[in-house]
């Protein structure tokens, strides 16, 4: 992983001294500042490396939009920002994404000005798209059921290999839907995670932030299996045993999760669902809203989620005010159910 470079902050100057020490934007390549910036996020906010790279690719679509118009990160102004959101538009990108993007120019012209790379913030009078209150993809208990149903029936129809890979697929499947784990946070679970005795996984989230998160008895016992077919594929000498729970021969050494998403989306339509409403994230979706559903307090989703906010956890809010409705319809005395 790259070392983070330390970025001196001087004390406030006086006038004359300021513009003597404020650096050249055209010192530097768009390229370079990008790297400052992220090695100040990842110092500085503990930005994992999806964010990273997340990073990476917005400030080079921003980069590339300018060079075109033979302009650089150093030298844009507000006009050619909000000409770059405007193409971001035409280009389809969702209001989501072009809010995302936005944010990155804000974080990147911020950081810009405060170390004096350049006089002012271009992006600071920027205005966001309005963003529409947009509801989750969820599946039905139903559709979990008959997902979980058909990963379960696939082990014991499979031989050798297939039947390793089948009992991985299984165990991924009923952690992610006992535990709602961001997909990062579920394929780089540690062997440990595995314990017979363990009722709680440890799991290190966004911002380097632990949390604990109850298994149940489903998830164990996928485990469980999982790690059978595991020991009786793995030679007597083929070393010690894998630091990962689902370990991979990648350069991470755990299973990607475009890896996992291509397979669960692959057993979607081998289950009789439509594979595009199926993805992990959907699943941590289906978790959240079904624990809502059946009663469980926003604040317990919060914790279970990794959510620093209530607000981002106020999406499945829905979810409470049809089961309130209901609640009224059925055990109101005037309600529609009496």
């Amino acid at each position: 992983m790259r070392r983070p470079r330390t970025i001196s902050r001087a004390a406030p100057l006086r006038e004359p001294e300021a513009q003597a020490a404020t650096l050249r934007p055209a010192s530097y390549s768009d390229a370079g500042l990008t790297e400052l910036f992220l090695d100040m996020i990842a110092a500085e906010q503990g930005a994992s490396a999806n964010t990273l790279d997340a990073y990476r690719r917005d400030l080079a679509d921003l980069s590339h939009f300018l060079s075109r118009r033979r302009l650089s990160i150093g030298s844009a102004d507000t006009a050619a920002l909000r000409s770059y959101l405007a193409d971001l538009d035409n280009r389809g990108f969702a209001t989501s994404s072009v809010a995302r993007r936005l944010s990155a120019l804000r974080h990147l012209f911020r950081f810009l000005l405060s170390e004096r790379i350049r006089a002012d913030d271009p992006a600071a009078i920027l205005a966001g798209p309005k963003r529409g209150r947009s509801l989750p993809k969820v599946l039905s208990i139903a559709d979990v059921d008959q997902l979980l149903a058909c990963a379960r029936q696939e082990i014991d129809a499979a031989e050798g290999g297939a039947r390793l890979r089948a009992a991985r697929l299984n165990c991924l499947l009923e952690v992610l839907y006992a535990t709602g784990l961001r997909v990062s946070e579920l394929v780089s679970l540690p062997l440990s995670a595995a314990r017979r005795d363990a009722r709680m996984i440890v799991v290190r989230g966004k911002g380097d932030k632990e949390r604990l998160v109850p298994l149940n008895a489903g998830a164990k016992q996928a485990m469980a299996r999982y790690l059978e077919e595991m020991a009786a594929a793995k030679a007597p000498k083929d070393g010690p045993a894998p630091k990962w729970l689902f370990p991979s021969f990648g350069e991470s050494g755990y299973l990607t999760r475009q890896h996992f998403a291509r397979d669960l989306k692959d057993l979607a339509a081998r289950a009789g669902l439509a594979p595009r409403l199926v993805s992990p994230h959907v699943l941590r979706h289906a978790f959240a809203s079904h624990l809502l559903h059946n009663g469980a307090d926003l604040r317990i989703v919060q914790t279970l989620l990794g959510h620093s906010d209530i607000s981002t956890t106020q999406i499945y809010t829905h979810v409470v005010e049809e089961r309130l409705k209901s609640l009224v319809r059925d055990l109101h005395p005037l309600g529609e159910g009496r």
